[in-house]
Parts: structure tokens; sequence; C-alpha cells
């Protein structure tokens, strides 16, 4: 893996507006750098996906994503954080103002998420700012992909690199998501894990 990421300059491609595929936990996904608005377009482009669905926030590590976010963090997702994270669970907690509108849809919450794959957290150890906007790696509508040969297949003519999982492949079953309201835990998607 080491080698790989040697010979590919992962932030460079990122730097310059790339768009990148990669393996998590879950399922594999498409990502670039949260401060490049053009990027962000091409993912929507790829996925041919509705503007008004949000892109989230991914990292090897929470406080990477502390700027994003509205501090203080509630405490019933820090309870979460510590109890799920890194895992399959997508937390949307209320933006800071250095999360970009053109991420969240305009909304004024972003999703956050750690995945427990060690080739993500090695992208994220490798780039600037550790973090990546991200969503799943297919066309809107479809199954995501799970494996590397399904990320070629439904999108690899159309990103900057797609990296290999190196034998840490994807369980094949979405994040659960949860948000936050009135203190109250609210479960927008059923996945992998249950609160």
């Amino acid at each position: 893996m080491k080698d790989f990421f040697t010979k590919n300059n992962i932030n460079e491609i990122l730097k310059n507006g790339g768009v990148i595929a990669y393996v998590t936990d879950t399922v594999w996904g498409l990502g670039c750098l949260p401060n490049n608005e053009e990027a962000v377009k091409k993912i929507y482009e790829i996925k041919h996906r509705d503007g008004k669905k949000p892109l989230i926030l991914m990292s090897n590590e929470f406080y990477n994503l502390f700027d994003y976010l509205k501090q203080p963090i509630p405490k019933e997702a820090q309870k979460l954080i510590k109890k799920y994270f890194p895992g399959a669970l997508t937390l949307v907690l209320e933006k800071s103002e250095n999360t970009p509108d053109y991420i969240t849809s305009g909304m004024n919450t972003v999703g956050v998420r750690i995945p427990d794959n060690k080739v993500f957290q090695e992208i994220c150890k490798n780039i600037e700012g550790h973090t990546l906007a991200t969503t799943s790696a297919n066309l809107s509508g479809e199954p995501a992909a799970l494996s590397y040969e399904e990320a070629m297949n439904y999108i690899g003519d159309k990103v900057d690199l797609v990296i290999p999982d190196f034998g840490h492949t994807a369980k094949g079953k979405a994040s659960t998501v949860a948000g936050f309201k009135d203190n109250e835990i609210v479960i927008f998607r059923q996945g992998e894990i249950e609160i």
C-alpha cells in the first residue's frame, strides 16, 4: 500500500481539482477536497446527482472535522461519537461557517463520518486537511460499488484515480444516518449500526 501512495501523489491530484474513488468500511466512495467547488461539481456530474442531495465529510480522525462543525457539539452526539467512531455511523450535525453551502446543498447541517477502513484512513493521512467531501461511488439511483472491479466499471473512466482496496474490502451495508431534534436522536436511514 505504501508504494502505491508514494507512486501516486493523491494530494496533488486532489489539490488540482481531482476526484478519487476508494473503499470504505461500508461501500465504495467518491471524494474530493471540501474547499474545491469545481471538484464538488464534478462529483455531482459524475453521479448525475440531484443538487439538492448534500455530500458528507469524512476523515480518519474526528478532530479533523471540528472546524466544519458548530461548537459545542451536543452531548448526545459526543456519546455516539465515542461509542461508534470509527464505524458505520454518519452523524448529521450543525455546520460551522467553514462548511461551504455547495457541499450541504444550502442546509445548515452536515453529515460527518469516520470509516473504519485502513485504506481510507491512509488516504486521509496523506492529504491536505485530512478530510474529503464524499458520497457513494455509483450513478444516482444505482447500487453503490462494493468492490474495486465494480468501482472501475461504474465510474473508473470518469474519475482521476481509483485506489485499490489492498484486501480491506467493503462490507456492503450502508452507514446508519442519525441526527438530533430537541436533543433526541432521529434516525434518517437505518444502516449497519442499530442505535
